[in-house]
């Protein structure tokens, strides 16, 4: 790279400018990428054992906890949010009705119409006042395609049973969501890890409804390996799938500093960036990471298209000078 790395809340990246992706792939600091290297060197070597990442494992499970409010005995490991909302789906009783937002994301969505229960499609303002009657509201937290933020004090007064994806969340925006009945969150974008480790947060009172549809060695507390005497953890461990042990090798880094920040003022840097790019082009601002405009892609910058527009998304490691590259591209 021929830019010096920039360095963001004490930590370090090898980042490009213009890089504004975090909403599809998060960049990881430099001694996630360094953890990541030295468990394939150790792999390479022949040395480890699947006991050798249950220390990562556990870290991973206690900062999803901390992030999100909840005690890591609440916390399942999985692999992807479809998955993890998927045994959430099966669990509910035949032909549930789901409220879910129009414009979400459809791994929040689609597990619940696969199942076959009655799925019920509301635009995201009109969410809160159409929970009555449903067995389980599921949305995101924050909107991928454009950003836009569900009103979670609302949400929480109806008494409704939710479901939250904070996978457009967690990382930058500060949350207290142990009221939720599920929370379920991603490892590679806000949260800058490798792919393959997501997480979900059950509530104590919800844990026995939830069928282990994928049961297997590593849910199974005696981890005993063989048989058919099906042994469930009191804790939602129950619920983990065999972890994808390179994700969290990373993870394992992000996670625990992520959880020592003063995300109040993570959120104020990278709403602030992305307020600054519409309020340079005319445009009120909106309080979020995520900015949707519908301008032709940018050049010099990295971003996605979604919903048809061009999608930006300012993380921790971004600086006024993305803010500049769209700004000077656009205007």
């Amino acid at each position: 790279m021929s830019s010096p790395p920039r360095e963001a809340f004490g930590a370090r990246f090898a980042l490009e400018p213009g890089y504004l992706n975090t909403a599809s792939i998060g960049v990881p600091p430099l001694d996630a990428v360094a953890a990541v290297h030295a468990a394939l060197d150790r792999w390479q070597g022949g040395v480890d054992r699947p006991s050798s990442f249950e220390p990562a494992i556990a870290a991973t499970r206690k900062a999803f906890g901390d992030l999100v409010g909840v005690p890591s005995s609440s916390v399942a490991c999985g692999t992807t949010v479809s998955q993890l909302i998927g045994t959430v789906a099966s669990s509910l009783p035949r032909g549930a009705r789901v409220l879910v937002a129009r414009e979400d994301f459809t791994s929040v969505t689609l597990p619940f119409v696969a199942q076959g229960h009655r799925v019920d499609v509301v635009p995201l303002d009109q969410l809160v006042s159409a929970v009555d009657g449903h067995d389980l509201v599921a949305v995101s937290v924050v909107q991928s395609a454009d950003g836009r933020m569900v009103d979670l004090d609302a949400l929480r007064a109806t008494g409704a049973p939710v479901l939250l994806d904070v996978s457009q969340a967690l990382g930058w925006y500060p949350v207290s969501l142990a009221w939720a009945d599920f929370v379920v969150g991603v490892a590679y974008k806000w949260l800058m890890a490798p792919r393959g480790a997501a997480w979900l947060a059950v509530r104590p009172d919800r844990l026995d409804s939830v069928v282990p549809v994928a049961a297997n060695w590593f849910s199974d507390p005696s981890q005993t390996s063989y048989g058919a005497d099906l042994v469930l953890a009191p804790a939602a461990s129950r619920l983990d799938l065999s972890p994808t042990w390179f994700a969290h090798a990373g993870a394992a880094v992000t996670m625990p500093w992520l959880a020592t920040l003063d995300l109040a003022a993570v959120r104020d840097h990278c709403a602030g960036l992305a307020d600054a790019v519409l309020t340079g082009l005319g445009l009120p601002p909106a309080g979020s990471a995520i900015v949707s405009l519908d301008v032709p892609a940018i050049p010099g910058v990295r971003s996605s298209i979604r919903a048809g527009r061009v999608r930006l998304a300012f993380h921790l490691y971004n600086t006024s000078e993305d803010v500049d590259l769209v700004l000077k591209a656009l205007t």
